[in-house]
């Protein structure tokens, strides 16, 4: 009696069993499948972003880079395989999967509009011919010494190769202004910031402005949602990272640039193995 009642017992769970094999085949090859996808899709785009800020011939302070160290890294970009790519064209792989980006794309960015962009910069760029991004502050133009003068940024827009956006108008400090304003007041603040900024660089020299970098790299919800009303498409931060397709449009990180960056350091931030220094150059790219 116990082995018929046994079997009876066995026969009914094995209509269960089965189902429950079903269902951990099928998790199976649907795993499988999976993996198989993205095996043979397409990796994500991803963009390195540099940021400069002075060039000398002496590393003068923490924010100059001489130009030697970046002569140094432009031959590493290039006997690495790296394409200097315009800062938009960047954006527009980032915000569109169906763009494509050359292989091991890198941006080129200059904050502040230093002096030394026109006296030292420019004279490489014109030989090297690579797109730059200028993020600027009105406030200092044809105003500080150390700063450029409008007949400059024409003169540097006129070349083809630089494109001239926002750093707010006069590079405040978001975090201070926040602590010494009201909720209002601060808001109303940062919007003259952006929109002053904006329209300044259009009228004086001619260049679309709808890409702006945070001053100090500060940044939060409110002010990215204020950048947003004024019509700002991208913003960019100081968070050392690769920008990829999951960054968000109006926080995209950069590797700001040292002195310190020499053939070595340069190759651990572009996450590149360990190389010796590069040969003096030999010809233009």
């Amino acid at each position: 009696m116990y082995g018929k009642n046994r079997e009876r017992v066995d026969e009914g769970k094995a209509p269960a069993r089965a189902a429950r094999w079903r269902t951990v085949l099928c998790a199976a090859l649907a795993c499988l499948a999976n993996l198989a996808w993205a095996a043979t899709s397409e990796p994500q785009a991803s963009v390195t972003i540099l940021v400069y800020h002075r060039f000398s011939d002496t590393a003068d302070d923490s924010m100059t880079v001489r130009m030697a160290t970046f002569e140094s890294q432009l031959r590493f970009l290039q006997e690495h395989g790296y394409h200097i790519v315009p800062l938009r064209e960047a954006i527009d792989g980032l915000r569109n999967p169906s763009v494509s980006l050359p292989s091991k794309p890198v941006a080129i960015t200059v904050d502040d509009g230093h002096r030394s962009v026109f006296e030292k910069l420019l004279p490489i760029v014109l030989r090297e011919r690579f797109p730059v991004t200028l993020f600027i502050y009105p406030s200092a133009i044809s105003n500080a010494s150390y700063a450029l003068t409008w007949d400059q940024l024409r003169a540097l827009r006129q070349t083809g190769w630089f494109d001239i956006q926002s750093h707010t108008y006069w590079h405040p400090n978001f975090k201070l202004e926040r602590k010494r304003r009201s909720a209002e007041d601060f808001r109303e603040f940062a919007r003259r910031q952006l929109d002053a900024s904006r329209q300044r660089i259009e009228s004086e020299t001619g260049s679309h402005v709808d890409m702006l970098a945070w001053p100090f790299g500060i940044y939060d919800d409110e002010l990215i949602a204020l950048a947003a009303d004024d019509g700002y498409v991208a913003a960019f931060t100081l968070d050392a990272r690769k920008a990829d397709q999951h960054a968000r449009l109006l926080a995209l990180p950069r590797f700001l640039m040292v002195d310190a960056y020499g053939p070595r350091a340069f190759a651990h931030v572009l996450g590149e193995p360990d190389a010796p220094p590069t040969a003096k150059r030999g010809a233009t790219p």
